[in-house]
């Protein structure tokens, strides 16, 4: 699916008209980009955002090629979940993301379809895999699908204030899971915060002087070294 689409696409997928469309562009609210040709073209991303803050519902969601809104409640979520592990084994790249995005524009918050499907979609994927159900290119495999799932609702999200409290994050040496990361990112970034990954299996030392850097209001304990640190009483050796 195109991540640009055409004014005419987004107004029969919500089933205004053109005009319409267009004045709301205008005033704003749909963020819209042109063309060297001088042509208005909305970002998906911008589209997705739209459609969760106005309430509005897609009349024709397939037009955008997005799925239809899936619905409330634990026992949506809990079957959306079971088809999250079918998808992931499968490699079913878009089926996943379908039902993600299902949830998302039924309301669900990011934070809770990570906690309540996605997670624990992704613990069901690891405990086939111990248990020699699938193989390790399916759970890696598994793992891609659902990092550019994150990526897509991380841009669907309205940006966090320039002067929004900064959260840093990441994981040290020997733990090279970017999932959970990537998760806790998207949360807090949809709670108002301007939170950032410094990435996966980093140095405890590089992971430090991001701390001490970049100066967040949130980051992981993380011990600062006694060459790299400034001396500090025992109990405020780390940086919370």
């Amino acid at each position: 699916m195109s991540e640009l689409l055409t004014p005419k696409q987004v107004a029969r997928a919500i089933g205004v008209s053109d005009a319409s469309l267009k004045r709301w562009c205008d005033k704003g609210l749909l963020p819209a980009e042109r063309t060297a040709g001088g042509h208005r073209r909305l970002p998906l991303s911008g589209v997705l955002q739209f459609l969760r803050e106005s309430g509005r519902p897609l009349v024709a969601p397939d037009v955008l090629g997005l799925p239809p809104t899936i619905g409330t409640g634990e026992a949506v979520v809990e079957r959306v979940r079971r088809q999250m592990v079918e998808a992931l084994a499968a490699g079913q790249d878009e089926r996943f993301r379908g039902l993600a995005l299902g949830l998302f524009l039924a309301g669900h918050r990011a934070g809770d379809i990570c906690d309540l499907a996605i997670g624990p979609a992704f613990t069901e994927l690891g405990s086939r895999w111990e248990h020699g159900e699938l193989a390790v290119y399916q759970e890696r495999r598994g793992v891609e699908i659902v990092l550019r799932l994150l990526h897509e609702l991380r841009k669907a999200l309205t940006a966090p204030a320039a002067d929004a409290p900064l959260a840093v994050g990441g994981t040290l040496a020997g733990d090279p899971y970017t999932v959970p990361n990537a998760m806790v990112e998207l949360a807090l970034r949809e709670a108002g915060w301007r939170a950032e990954s410094c990435g996966a299996g980093l140095p405890v030392e590089t992971f430090a002087a991001a701390i001490r850097d970049l100066r967040p209001r949130l980051a992981p304990k993380v011990p600062l070294l006694p060459s790299r640190a400034p001396s500090l009483p025992p109990t405020r050796r780390s940086a919370t």
